[in-house]
């Protein structure tokens, strides 16, 4: 069980991180965070799915720039974690240790949520002129950069404009950045789109490793990520997904955003997983089995 391990050296939303030396050991929870709070309910096989579907990534994108990525082979693990085999199998990745780049590299090709309210204001994100006349859901002509800060845990993310972010890592780190992320958005969609699911957005993060911009954390995940059918799709409409938007959509219906975050309902928690399963087995091409249950 979670409970039984170690208390972790760090701790993100959704992950508990073991400190190994020269590696970290990533362990994706079921914990679920929406609007920057930590909900008090758990969605079944959430962090497997998280980690199975960043693997899948990080072996596609390491011909494009390195990873952070070693495996996710429990066997692999020092022997203190091998009594945890059942609960790290599946949802632990073994990674290279980086120095993180404090800021998330958001790419948009649709137009929604923020970008739209944005947009509906001002004609444009962060200072990207976009064409006049999008809807919700609209596909944009090119995929767009727009970086936020890397808030802590408790506060929130601010999105900033590229220029912000060139003055915030110097010029040179924020154009790789760009660069990056736009190719990986491109080559993921692509890949996406072919099976099925629309990548309306998604946000990667980059450490530095030996000096070389890397690829960390999670990658184009139901978390990190907005997940359309391609079945169906009309802009100007509000999308189903496969993603936590369901969770989002019912906290904004039930909640006020002020003090704890509520219990999310038994059907509520039940559909989310079952669409984080759904995504999976439409990118991977695979049925989802629980780890567990194939030891």
């Amino acid at each position: 069980m979670a409970s039984e391990l170690n208390r972790p050296d760090s701790q993100g939303k959704v992950r508990d991180i073991y400190d190994l030396g020269e590696e970290l050991l990533l362990v994706a929870s079921d914990r679920i965070s929406a609007f920057d709070y930590i909900l008090p309910d758990e969605i079944p096989h959430k962090g497997e799915i998280l980690t199975r579907i960043s693997k899948f990534w990080f072996e596609m994108f390491e011909h494009v720039l390195p990873t952070h990525y070693i495996t996710t082979d429990v066997d692999a693990l020092p022997n203190k974690f091998l009594g945890y085999r059942d609960y790290l199998a599946g949802r632990s990745m073994l990674v290279r240790k980086a120095e993180p780049i404090a800021a998330e590299c958001i790419v948009r090709g649709y137009l929604t949520g923020s970008g739209k309210k944005e947009y509906d204001q001002t004609g444009t994100i962060k200072g990207i002129e976009l064409p006049e006349g999008l809807v919700e859901a609209s596909k944009l002509d090119e995929p767009i950069f727009t970086p936020s800060t890397k808030a802590a845990i408790g506060d929130h993310d601010e999105n900033i404009s590229f220029a912000e972010l060139k003055k915030k890592l110097g010029s040179d780190l924020a154009e790789q950045l760009r660069q990056y992320s736009i190719s990986l958005y491109n080559k993921a969609a692509h890949y996406a789109e072919e099976r099925g699911i629309i990548i309306a957005d998604t946000k990667f993060e980059f450490g530095l490793i030996d000096g070389h911009v890397t690829l960390i954390d999670e990658c184009v995940t139901p978390d990190s990520s907005r997940f359309w059918p391609l079945e169906g799709y009309e802009a100007g409409k509000t999308q189903p997904s496969f993603d936590k938007q369901y969770v989002r959509d019912w906290l904004k219906a039930n909640w006020n955003m002020q003090g704890d975050a509520p219990h999310l309902p038994k059907e509520v928690i039940e559909e989310t997983s079952k669409k984080y399963i759904q995504a999976y087995e439409l990118l991977v091409g695979e049925k989802f089995v629980p780890m567990k249950e194939s030891l």
